[in-house]
Formats: C-alpha cells, structure tokens, sequence
C-alpha cells in the first residue's frame, strides 16, 4: 500500500477547526459522556476478544471516530455556509469517508497485521460503527458548533450592550453639532420676530429630530425608516437656514425593506456631508439612494465637494465601521471616496434579514 504524503501547508482554516474540535472534546460536558461510551466499549471488546490487539483496535476505532468524524462534519459543513447544489455531494464524500475509515480499520488493518476477528471487528458489530460515525459526528459537529456560536454571540451582544451606553453619550455630543444646533436656536430667535411662519415650521422639525434621537439613544437596533427619517430632517433643518445651498434627491423604495440598524449610525455621514458640502460653500444636490440586491440592503449617501480623506482626530467614521461590525458581523461593509473630481460618495451595506 503506498501512501503519498503531501509537501503543502497545513490549511489554516482546517488547521483551525481540528484545533477547535479538540477543544470541544475535551470540555468536561462531552469529555465525560464521551468516557462512558469509550471505557465500556473497550472492556467489552476485551472481554468477548481473545486478540491482544483486540483493545488497540478499539481505541484506535474510538480516536479516530472522535478526531475524524465531527472534524470532516464541520470542514463539510460550516454553519454559516447555505444549503447549495453541492450538499448531496458532501452528504455523500462525508459518508463515504466515515464507511472507509471504520472499514479500513476494522477489517483492513487487522488483516495487515494478521489479528483475529474480535467483537468490534465482526460484521454486524462493523455495520453498527458505520452508523454511529455518521450519526455521531454529525451530533458532535453541530453541538460543538452551536456551543462556538453561543459564544461569539455572547461576546457580541456584550460588545453591543457596551456600544449602546457609548452612543447614548455619543448622540448629544457628536452626532448633533452643537454648532449647527445653537446657530438654529438663534436664528428661530431672529425668526420668530421676523418670520412667524418659518420659525415655527423649524422648531417643529428640531423638535421632531430631537424626539427621534431621544428614542434612538434607548435602543441596540432600530428600523432603517428611523435613520432615512433623521438623516432628512437634519438635510431639512439646514435647507431652512440656507435654501439655496443645496436640494435633497431622495431615491427610496416604497416601503423600505425591513431591516435593523444601529441607531443613528448614518447620522455622521449626513453631518459630514453637510459640512463638507453645503456648509463649505460646495453647492448642488445631496443624493440619498436605498437599494436591495440580492439579500443585502445598499445604502449611499453622496454630496458636492471632493472627499479629502478622513480628518485628524476624528473618530465619526470609524464608529461607523465599529457599529456596524459589532452588529453584523462580516455581513456589512462601510466604504467612502470620492465620486468623480468634485463629490463624495459613501456607501453602507448592511444584511438584509437584520442584525446578525
């Protein structure tokens, strides 16, 4: 029998999952049901084998099983992989892989070696190995899995819950710029003297964006209806100080898919694309633009004035990118550059089922 030992790298990913399975093995609440099947199976094969190496068969049947089977299971078979064309395929290699591994060491071996026949290496003792590989890796592989899974979202959710108390500091102290905020009071002042119509028509929208943030600060996740609706009252609040800096193009479907995001996770975006448009004296016309493909939501947010790189010291965008790993995971992605010579374009993608 000639065996061909290959030269290339261990996979990492392989390597990783082999490592993980171990692990799962051996915590305590497996380790132990895991012994109780192990020791009376080998004192069993002992006792009804005359072989010697009739307790060596078993042990090496039961490690193999245990390293072999919830291993291949997950390489196959990954949680977060979908139900595809190749399922069947894997279902098959997966078997296949378990009958040639109990059958090789059941049968084969001890015929290379010259053994007897003992209990486990028996014909119906060989059909019920088969079974239990198949059916045991699968339950193993799954429980372990699940267990990983528990955990990274225990972590998440922590992670969240410690992001939460952060924005809620974050909505009153950088999402809203006090600036912009004390110059509206002041001119609702100057208004309200001037212009009875339009001062009441700005405090109405300060008001109803105030009340939103307000609501948003109390959540993890809210509907991405609430962050279009910020996001324009804010593009209204500076229209009314400034009609003709700029015009809003609002380019959404009707009704808005149902997605979660982090509260006023857009909000900064909408911020610097007044600042460094309207407000830096670029003129012409901010872009909102919500589209679905496939089972993501895209959503972009472009505005006149060339994007000149993230500002020192500024953190905006980079609690974008946390917010939106610690709620989605690798299932969102935040990009912005620029558009052309003389815009900014940014873009946030997000699952559409919601939060991970």
């Amino acid at each position: 029998m000639i065996v061909e030992v290959s030269q290339k790298p261990t996979d990492p990913a392989l390597e990783s999952i082999l490592r993980s399975t171990v692990r799962g093995l051996l915590a305590p609440r497996r380790a132990i049901p895991i012994a109780l099947v192990v020791v009376p199976l080998t004192i069993i094969q002992d006792a009804y084998s005359r072989d010697p190496l009739a307790v060596p068969l078993a042990l090496l049947m039961c490690g193999s099983f245990l390293l072999v089977g919830p291993s291949l299971w997950r390489a196959l078979f990954p949680m977060d992989r979908r139900v595809d064309a190749t399922a069947a395929l894997r279902v098959l290699l997966y078997a296949f892989v378990g009958a040639t591994l109990v059958l090789g060491i059941g049968r084969a071996l001890p015929d290379m070696v010259g053994a007897g026949q003992t209990f486990l290496t028996s014909k119906p003792s060989l059909a019920v190995c088969v079974a239990l590989f198949w059916v045991g890796g699968w339950g193993l592989a799954r429980d372990i899995e699940l267990e990983e899974h528990l955990t990274r979202e225990r972590a998440r959710v922590e992670a969240l819950e410690r992001e939460a108390e952060h924005a809620q500091l974050l909505a009153l102290r950088s999402h809203l710029d006090p600036h912009f905020l004390f110059n509206t009071l002041n001119a609702i002042a100057e208004w309200c003297r001037a212009d009875g119509a339009v001062a009441e028509k700005a405090i109405v929208q300060l008001s109803s964006m105030l009340r939103t943030m307000m609501t948003g600060i109390q959540a993890t996740t809210w509907p991405l209806s609430k962050e279009i609706e910020l996001a324009t009252a804010l593009f209204a609040m500076h229209q009314i100080r400034d009609p003709s800096a700029f015009t809003v193009r609002l380019d959404v479907p009707d009704p808005l898919p149902e997605v979660d995001v982090p509260p006023m996770v857009l909000l900064p975006l909408a911020e610097n694309a007044m600042k460094h448009g309207p407000l830096a004296r670029h003129k012409g016309e901010v872009v909102l633009r919500v589209t679905v493909v496939r089972a993501l939501v895209r959503i972009e947010l472009s505005n006149p004035g060339a994007f000149a790189g993230p500002r020192d010291g500024g953190n905006g965008l980079a609690i974008v990118r946390k917010r939106l790993a610690l709620t989605f995971g690798n299932g969102s992605s935040f990009t912005i550059g620029a558009e052309g010579e003389d815009r900014t374009h940014a873009v946030v993608v997000v699952p559409k089922q919601g939060a991970a």
